[in-house]
């Protein structure tokens, strides 16, 4: 029989084994000499062991340099650090943490060597972001006292720390740990076992459907992460992340992700494979996604994949007035965006009344701007005098370039462009901001479908530099070009994508969204664990039920759907309770209440 942790756990946590050095155990041993924790790093190589001192050495010195340690806090943390190659070093430490490779074989091995070293109230923590700590700790002599401890990548700026119970863990430990890590400065977040748990389990889904969207060239590797950290606010481009994580631990974790879940959106892309196998593993190697100046340098250098610079080989069309139809938010917001560059915009609504309320929006947000010193009151004023408002659409028979901006509903949308098809000119180049219809049933609207492109803004267009350029199977080169020229002379981010549900963001974001509603539902983990989790572990912006509440659960739903339609992948069902929610008219901050209330305005 198990025997239980004694009442001395849940006493500070003063001598830690830290097993493995490489970047993360180092990190980890740094963050504990800091905190003023007795450590033993201990691995079996002698030059990683000695590595790691140089780069503590090296850590403290900078952290000295900026201010963030006295001399003497960097003597101390440094003489809190002793290194071993023999794990029985650790004998009479409180607590071990192994960061060792993700391997069942390697860690199993050390933790029955741990079992015939430490002392039995000794906790024993798993580092792991991808194995089973219940299967980790079935296998040693005393489960009760194993459970994980997951830091994020660098471990001395990473707010975040997972603590991981299997059904075996005994509460004092989980305890004990939680304590460590909030001495530490850490946050942690309490999770169960399974792979992943929350940051990586939804993190990784992500990067591999971004790997599985590059292998299928359906967008180039620079577009896919400007459009992640454009349109979503994210530090990193998902291809440039796994870079960063190295390509073959991402395979790692996916394929422990599927062995458990099944589900087809962990099934690790094939690219991750062939590049594993080719050595190609990311920055650490010098090649993966990207190619590097040398192994484990950040500096990405030209290849064969890098777009050349410079005039595109097609000349665009000549664009000096714009139409914008609609009256809602997003068409208020682009017209804003062309008449600040310097266009002539007709905004047109399907009344004079609308379309002047659109206009005062816009006079609203060039006056914040001017409050703010963004803009003189002259240049505000010109930019407002830019616009004209009309009732119809009659009134853009002389623009060069129609963008529409009505309700997300194909009927009302192939409408319009029947109707533009009617009034504008030969040569207009007509663009839908569609977010995920499909854009050629727009074209099929018209008589002149080469002359039809997707444009896709992103909310609030003033504010929001990325625009989704969306090419049918029947658009003219010309037009495309046109459209590139624009975005650029409105200072937008372009970035090419082909027709199909969702575009670049809208593809990788919501099924991102919808894992983690499954999460809840699962009670796996609660809305504040993931939302800090993500802020924390993945530097998102904003957590994904934060980030759910402010852009509208039905919104949501009706994007899952399209996705989930057009991909045909069981991974991709809405989650339940996001139905359930709309269905109850809880559809956000909108209506005071979502995954979670807001006070009445």
């Amino acid at each position: 029989m198990a025997t239980p942790l004694s009442d001395t756990s849940l006493s500070p946590l003063k001598t830690v084994a830290v097993v493995g050095l490489g970047t993360m155990g180092t990190g980890i041993t740094e963050v504990l000499a800091k905190a003023g924790r007795e450590v033993v790093g201990i691995d079996i190589s002698e030059a990683a062991a000695a590595q790691a001192v140089a780069a503590l050495e090296s850590s403290t010195a900078r952290a000295v340099a900026r201010g963030r340690l006295t001399e003497q806090e960097r003597a101390d943390a440094l003489a809190r650090v002793r290194t071993s190659t023999d794990l029985r070093a650790a004998a009479d430490v409180d607590l071990v943490i192994e960061v060792a490779p993700e391997s069942y074989e390697i860690k199993h091995q050390i933790f029955r060597e741990l079992d015939g070293i430490v002392r039995p109230e000794t906790i024993l923590a798993t580092g792991t972001n991808a194995l089973s700590v219940t299967r980790l700790a079935a296998d040693s002599a005393r489960p009760e006292r194993v459970l994980g401890l997951h830091f994020f990548n660098p471990a001395p700026a990473m707010k975040l720390v997972e603590v991981v119970s299997s059904v075996l863990t005994a509460p004092t430990a989980v305890t004990a740990v939680t304590n460590l890590a909030l001495d530490l400065g850490k946050e942690p977040v309490a999770v169960g076992d399974r792979p992943g748990f929350v940051a990586d389990g939804l993190l990784f889904g992500y990067l591999n459907q971004a790997a599985a969207m590059y292998e299928a060239k359906y967008a180039s590797r620079e577009d896919i992460d400007a459009a992640m950290r454009l349109g979503c606010g994210l530090p990193m481009g998902p291809l440039a992340l796994l870079d960063l994580i190295g390509i073959d631990t991402a395979r790692t974790v996916l394929d422990a992700m599927y062995t458990e879940s099944r589900d087809r959106l962990h099934a690790p892309a094939p690219i991750l494979k062939q590049l594993s196998e080719a050595g190609l593993t990311g920055r650490k190697s010098g090649r993966g996604f990207y190619t590097y100046e040398a192994p484990g340098s950040a500096t990405v250098v030209r290849d064969a994949l890098t777009p050349l610079e410079g005039a595109a080989p097609t000349p665009g069309r000549t664009v000096r007035s714009v139409g914008v139809a609609g009256s809602g938010t997003m068409a208020s917001g682009i017209a804003e965006v062309f008449a600040k560059a310097g266009y002539d915009v007709v905004l047109a609504a399907r009344s004079e009344e609308k379309a002047q309320a659109a206009k005062a929006r816009i006079g609203k947000s060039l006056s914040r701007s001017v409050d703010k010193g963004r803009m003189t009151a002259e240049a505000a004023a010109q930019t407002l005098d830019r616009i004209t408002a009309a009732g119809g659409y009659d009134a853009f028979a002389d623009v060069d370039l129609a963008v529409e901006a009505v309700a997300e509903d194909l009927d009302v949308k192939r409408q319009l462009f029947a109707a533009l098809d009617k009034v504008c000119k030969p040569g207009a180049v007509l663009a839908t901001t569609t977010s995920s219809l499909p854009v050629v049933a727009c074209a099929r609207a018209t008589s002149r479908p080469q002359d039809v492109i997707g444009m896709h803004f992103f909310n609030p267009a003033p504010a929001m530099k990325l625009v989704e350029v969306v090419r049918t199977v029947l658009t003219a080169d010309d037009v495309h070009a046109t459209v590139r020229e624009v975005c650029a002379t409105i200072r937008k981010h372009a970035v090419d994508c082909g027709d199909r549900a969702g575009f670049i963001v809208n593809a990788l974001l919501f099924p991102y969204l919808n894992n983690a509603i499954k999460m809840v539902q699962e009670h796996y983990a609660s809305l504040d664990d993931i939302d800090a989790a993500m802020k924390l572990g993945g530097g998102y912006p904003m957590g994904p039920f934060e980030l759910l509440d402010v852009v509208g659960l039905d919104v949501s739903l009706a994007i899952e759907k399209v996705l989930h339609r057009e991909f045909r992948d069981p991974g991709l069902a809405p989650a339940p309770l996001l139905e359930h929610l709309v269905a109850a008219g809880c559809l956000g901050r909108k209506t005071g209440r979502g995954f979670r209330e807001y006070a009445r305005r």
